[in-house]
């Protein structure tokens, strides 16, 4: 249960931090710079949501190393069904998505995400 809990908190945390940036991001930083580069300017300060949500939640739910695990995949699951919600509600399908990403930021999103369902596990392994 506590796995449960702490991964849907982390979501939480990360998803309303992505929110608020990507905001952000789409209203003043695309109109001046471009998506590929305001992708990758938000890319470090939701590396810094994740890695703090990810030490907090570890350290507020005392998780074990297998918890920490469960914990990223259960948020890494949540955070997929939100992505593949706002797909299917632009009316695209996640083909179309997928080919629709930046060819550099795309690939560095995917990555984040790796990094989004390990982080539990990695920030308590120090």
């Amino acid at each position: 249960m506590k796995p449960l809990r702490a991964g849907a908190l982390y979501f939480a945390w990360v998803f309303g931090a992505g929110f608020v940036l990507g905001t952000i991001r789409v209203l003043l930083l695309v109109p001046r710079l471009g998506v590929r580069v305001s992708e990758l300017v938000e890319m470090p300060l939701m590396l810094l949501v994740m890695l703090f949500a990810a030490r907090w939640v570890v350290r507020r739910y005392a998780l074990a190393s297998r918890q920490r695990l469960a914990t990223g995949a259960i948020a890494l699951g949540l955070l997929l069904l939100a992505e593949i919600s706002m797909v299917w509600l632009q009316g695209l399908t996640l083909a179309q998505w997928i080919a629709g990403r930046d060819p550099v930021s795309g690939p560095v999103y995917g990555a984040m995400l790796v990094l989004f369902a390990l982080l539990p596990w990695l920030v308590a392994r120090r």
